[in-house]
Order: C-alpha cells, then sequence, then structure tokens
C-alpha cells in the first residue's frame, strides 16, 4: 500500500510538478526572459537595474528566483553572489517589472542595493526556484533554468564558462559602441530573441510601445521594524506630477494587528501638480505584552494611468512590552541559575565506566526505545520558539551564529530568506544522512514515535542539535565543517562554539553511525563531519551555560531525553579527548542546587589548570590523596592557575557564590 503522508512519497510529487511547471515554462517560450539589464552605470553605480518581461501582463511571480553570476577565469568565477526571490512580485500591463537601485528613474518595483551588479564578464538567470537554493557561490547549471543573458562591458573578455553552464551562444557587450559608452548604455531583448545595445529604458517597451504608466511607490519615515508607540509618516510619490487630485486609501489591519493598534488618516491626496502626498499613523502601546505583530499595507484601487510599484508592504511592529529572563543570552552568560531537570538517577548508570563501555551507557539512556520518544520536522518551530527563544526578550528567538535575537513572526514562511529565521541541522542533512526523514505537518507534543539508536530519520527532527539561525548564515554554513572551514560570519564573538560541540557530540552518542573526526571531511561516505579537535576545544573555551540547560531541560519535555554534555560537558574528554580510558565519575548530582557549575580543565595536567565559569570571586583548596590540604587560593571570574604542584591525584574543592563542586585531578 503506498503512504500518502511518507516524506519520500511528497518529495516525489513535488519533483514532479516542479518538473511539469518547467515543461510548460518551456512550452510557451519561456514566459518569463530577461529584458534589460543595465549593470555598467554612470559614476559609482547607483543606477542598475535588470527588468523582466513575462509573456502575459499582470503575471504573478511567485515561484521564480534571479540569480547572478560571476564570470571570468579566477576561484570566485562562475558561481552565484546574489539571488533574489520574485514572490508577491507581478508584471504590469505591458509584462514588465523593474528591480534596480533607488536612484533609478522611473521607480523600480524591487530595491537592489546601489554597486551591487557587477559590470562583467557575468551572467544573470531566471530560475523557477527560491533564493534558499541559490546561496552564495552556488555553481551555475540550467536545472530548472527559464532563461539566462551573460554579458561583459568590454569587447576583449567573455564569460565563456558561464556560457556553457548556462547553455547560452552568446555573450552581449554593453560596450558595443565603444569602451566608453558602457554607462550610458543598456542591454535589450529585442523581438527575435536576440539583443542590442542602446540608451536605457527602464519599465518600458524596449521598441518604445505599450502603455506609458505613472508608477506610485510608498516609503515610510521609518526604518522598520517599528516599535509601539512611534509616529509613522507613510508618504504616496508618483513618477511624474499628477494632473488631476489622485485619492488613495489604504489599510493597515492584518492578523491580530488591528484598529486597536493604530490611530490616524487612512486616506491620501496627491494634489494637481504635485507628485507626492502623506499621512502620519500613530501605533500604539496598549501596555500589554501580546506579542510582535504584522502591519500589511495594502492600498486600494488606483486609475489605469497608475500602477502600484510596491502594495501589500508587510512590516513588523514590535511590542515594548516584552518578558525579560533572569538568566543571560550566550553573549552575556550567566550559570547555576537554571539547574538540571534531569529526573534523580538518571545518570546513575555511568558510574564507574569508561571507553566504549561509558559511550554505550549514554546511548542506552538517550536512546531508549521505551521511554525516548521522536517527532517530526514540522514540530521543530514549535520547540525552537520556546527551547531557543531569547531571554533579554520573550518575543524573539535567539539565532545562533549572528548572535542575535529575531522576532518569532519573522520565521521563514515562503521562499525569502532575507531577514528570516529558520531551522539549522548543526549535524547537516546531507552529512547525516536523514534528509527530509520525517514528516513537515506539525502534529504537537502529544503525537509521537517510539526510536532507537537505529532510527538515524530520526535526527531530522531531534531538537537536540537544531537551532534558530539567520535564514542567510544557515544557507551559509551549509554543510561546512566546523573550525577548518566554517566559523561563523565575521566578527561574532563565538559564543555558540560549545553549544555546536555539545550538539554534535549528542548526536553521535544518540544515533548509530554518525561519527565525528579529525580535518575536514568530504561530504561522501554519510555519517562523518569535523572537527573533532576544534570542537573539544570549544567545548571548554565555551561552558555550558544557562540558555543552554534551558534549552536542554524544555526539549527533555518533548523527546523524553537530555543531552548529557550539557548537564555534563567533562564526558566529552572521556570519550573523545584527552580522558579517553579513564573511569567517569560525575562530580555532584545536577539536581542539588548547592553545586557550582563550573569546567576545570586541562585535566590529566603538566601543572596548569583554567577556571571557567565562575563570575565572581572564588578559592580553590586542594587536598592530596591522604586528605591533607595542600594549596588554598582565591580567584576572580575565569583564572588560569600555574599550581606548582607534585604528579599524583588531588581532590579540588572550588566555592563561588555560597556554592561549591568538588573534582580529581590528576598531575602528570
Amino acid at each position: 500500500m503506498c503512504n500518502f503522508e511518507s516524506p519520500i512519497f511528497k518529495k516525489m510529487i513535488k519533483k514532479l510538478l516542479i518538473f511539469c511547471v518547467v515543461l510548460i515554462s518551456n512550452a510557451t517560450f519561456a514566459q518569463l526572459v530577461v529584458n534589460e539589464l543595465d549593470a555598467d552605470t554612470p559614476s559609482t553605480d547607483v543606477k542598475e537595474f535588470i527588468e523582466i518581461k513575462s509573456a502575459t501582463p499582470n503575471f504573478p511571480l511567485d515561484g521564480y528566483v534571479v540569480v547572478f553570476f560571476n564570470g571570468g577565469s579566477s576561484g570566485t568565477s562562475n558561481i552565484s553572489y546574489l539571488a533574489i526571490d520574485l514572490d508577491g512580485l507581478v508584471t504590469d500591463g505591458n509584462g514588465n517589472i523593474l528591480l534596480g537601485n533607488a536612484q533609478v528613474s522611473p521607480s523600480p518595483s524591487y530595491l537592489i542595493n546601489s554597486a551591487t551588479i557587477q559590470n562583467g564578464p557575468d551572467a544573470v538567470a531566471i530560475y523557477l526556484g527560491n533564493a534558499d537554493e541559490f546561496p552564495t557561490n552556488t555553481p551555475a547549471s540550467t536545472t530548472n533554468l527559464i532563461d539566462a543573458l551573460v554579458y561583459s562591458n568590454n569587447a576583449t573578455t567573455q564569460a565563456t564558462a558561464l556560457m556553457t553552464a548556462l547553455n547560452e551562444t552568446v555573450s552581449y557587450n554593453e560596450a558595443v559602441n565603444g569602451t566608453s559608452n558602457a554607462p550610458l548604455q543598456s542591454i535589450q531583448r529585442k523581438a527575435d530573441g536576440t539583443y542590442e545595445v542602446k540608451t536605457p529604458t527602464p519599465r518600458a517597451n524596449n521598441d518604445g510601445s505599450g502603455i506609458i504608466y505613472n508608477g506610485i511607490s510608498t516609503s515610510f519615515s521609518l526604518t522598520p521594524p517599528f516599535t509601539e508607540g512611534q509616529n509613522l509618516t507613510v508618504t504616496f510619490t508618483t513618477d511624474t506630477t499628477v494632473t488631476s487630485d489622485l485619492n488613495l486609501t489604504f489599510t493597515l489591519n492584518n492578523g491580530t494587528f488591528t484598529n486597536a493598534d493604530f490611530s490616524g488618516n487612512l486616506s491620501v491626496t496627491i494634489p494637481s501638480g504635485s507628485n507626492t502626498g502623506s499621512t502620519v499613523i500613530q501605533l500604539l502601546n496598549d501596555g500589554i505584552n501580546d506579542g510582535d505583530e504584522v502591519m500589511k499595507l495594502v492600498v486600494g484601487a488606483v486609475p489605469s494611468e497608475f500602477i502600484l510599484l510596491n502594495n501589500n508592504i508587510s512590516n513588523r511592529v514590535n511590542d515594548i512590552n516584552f518578558v525579560v529572563a533572569s538568566w543571560g543570552t550566550p553573549v552575556s552568560p550567566t550559570y547555576t541559575q537554571v539547574t538540571s531537570s534531569a529526573p534523580v538517577g538518571y545518570y546513575n548508570s555511568l558510574e564507574g565506566l569508561s571507553g566504549a563501555n561509558l559511550k554505550q551507557a549514554i546511548q542506552n539512556i538517550i536512546a531508549d526505545p521505551a521511554v525516548v520518544r521522536a517527532h517530526n520536522y514540522g514540530d521543530i518551530y514549535e520547540i525552537l520558539r520556546t527551547a531557543d527563544q531569547n531571554p533579554a526578550n520573550n518575543n524573539q528567538v535567539w539565532l545562533m551564529y549572528v548572535e542575535q535575537g529575531r522576532s518569532k513572526l519573522d520565521q521563514q514562511y515562503d521562499n525569502s530568506i532575507i531577514g528570516k529565521w529558520n531551522r539549522e541541522h548543526i549535524y547537516c542533512q546531507s552529512r547525516g544522512g536523514f534528509a527530509d526523514g520525517t514528516s513537515s505537518n506539525a502534529d504537537g507534543i502529544d503525537v509521537w514515535l517510539p526510536t532507537s539508536a537505529d532510527d538515524i530519520l530520526a535526527g531530522h527532527a531531534d531538537a537536540h542539535h537544531i537551532r534558530a539561525e539567520d535564514g542567510q548564515e544557515n544557507s551559509s554554513r551549509n554543510e561546512r565543517n566546523y573550525g577548518v572551514d566554517y566559523n561563523g560570519p565575521t566578527g561574532n564573538s563565538g559564543s555558540w562554539h560549545g553549544d555546536v560541540a555539545r550538539a554534535i557530540f549528542y548526536m553521535c552518542v544518540r544515533y548509530n553511525g554518525l561519527n565525528v573526526v579529525d580535518g575536514n571531511p568530504s561530504q561522501n561516505p554519510d555519517g562523518y563531519i569535523g572537527d573533532l579537535t576544534t570542537l573539544l576545544n570549544w567545548n571548554h573555551s565555551d561552558p555550558s551555560d544557562d540558555f543552554e540547560m534551558n534549552r536542554n531541560n524544555y526539549i527533555y519535555t518533548w523527546q523524553v531525553n537530555r543531552n548529557p554534555f550539557i548537564d555534563y560537558p567533562d564526558l566529552a574528554d572521556y570519550i573523545w579527548g584527552s580522558r579517553i580510558g579513564e573511569v567517569w565519575h560525575a562530580p555532584l548530582s545536577t539536581n542539588d542546587v548547592s553545586e557550582l557549575k563550573v569546567l576545570m580543565y586541562p585535566n590529566p595536567t603538566s601543572g596548569s589548570i583554567t577556571i571557567n565559569g565562575v563570575v565572581n570571586d572564588g578559592v580553590i583548596e586542594i587536598y592530596n590523596v591522604t586528605g591533607q590540604k595542600v594549596k588554598t587560593i582565591a580567584f576572580n571570574g575565569q583564572t588560569a592557575l600555574n599550581l606548582g604542584l607534585e604528579s599524583g591525584l588531588y581532590m579540588v574543592k572550588i566555592t563561588s557564590d555560597n556554592k561549591s563542586t568538588t573534582r580529581k585531578l590528576i598531575i602528570r
């Protein structure tokens, strides 16, 4: 019997639908084409644009994406540098839509930052798909390709490799009438499908025919997102002055954002002889934390000689009455405020074990088929909204790599990844062999399946290694190995390093067939991720904090298993690190509120140790095997100490803030 709800079946149907759409698109001689491109413009490239044309007017562009590719022969060539989702955009009565810089006239329907479109030799292509399928450095290909234009701004250099990759036989030169003329010309499509170079004609038919519209653009006095209590000026501007009064009406209501959330006039008149009109909207503060909301500006019908360039504009309105947790964010961490919710005796079976026996005992706990529950990928968003909640603002999730909060409302629902957050697999799907292993239909905490250590597909939706992340950064990480290849965006502080390490350690014990190894392993075979040395170091340099412990506690309520490397980070050293083969003894019960949560490393040591996790004054007392105190050291915060002790076994008691912990220490 066919399982119509299985992820494999759904994926097959999706591919068939895409294939059918591609066939239809090809049968209609490419429903969309690159109609005009002006990449090389005067001065600092502030008038770049691309114009797309549809075979039929007023054509919705949902499901299409424009991708720009580098050309040439360097290591950064023949790969993408920009992808723009066209969802929500519609061509005009001429079948045209303009995407370009803010200084392009007439105004574009979609703004591209100045000096973004490269002069060439390069290419631009229209694909059936989404921007997240074309992260930076995606190779050019003909898969789902609708149309492409390969171009240059000089007569001597062509992007020949891009021509091959995109199956194009011609590269068009924007400087065809002279090397100095490229900034004054654009590449324009002719009726026969070839291109010519002449004076730019943005948002107009290249042959001079068609309707000449007066475009209406909408702008705001404030940069979104907006905030309760602000006064917001909404301005409407036409390309050219109007010859009679133009009356515009609009709405702002959207879901929970209603008339109670704002005040102001929703009608604007652009008087005859002018090209602008505005109104002031006050965003009201109701004094209640009812969450962030989305305001959607929708302009009503306009006269036939006008077009709305950027209608249906959604902007978030942040609630200023958010709740702040008692513990810190990962960049301002706190320790010991959140205690483990592990049941009494949860880890008792680990006592006195070492090596493979210790690893197996951990797996017996966290993959116990009689206890542990498997959920699906659709549930992950609900889990992350609580597990990854920003301690500084309960209306946000904390984005791991970029180290910032983002409104829960900015979850990626559609094809756009810009400014959105989505689900990042720390042990990436392509390496784990569990891609699309569970359903994308959320069914809640009370619907689950039993699982086991061999149930690798459950890793697709295991929340212990899935984090909220910025959509673009998620695409940038892709399947790159940590440390040796991926280290996060430039300027990040590494507050996520330990979180990543402990998530990977969990996955490599929870599921048979997953391994963490040294170096930069390639994708194949499945089941290998790196770099082990980096991750072991990160486990120490970024110790488990209250944010991570709270996350561990919440995921336990869904999956009924924990990440033991958050409860006891030192376990990683006993399985992969410097303490392989040593017998494990838990320092103290994680349920004891009097325990001081710290890291002491390296252990064994040649004489120096680092204490990490203490934020105030502390005291270290060191005892030899006969129980005699041999040293007392006062310290403050994270501290590196040269103990000056002889080789042997010692007990170290660390005390701070009326809490303490005792650890064994080996001096080599």
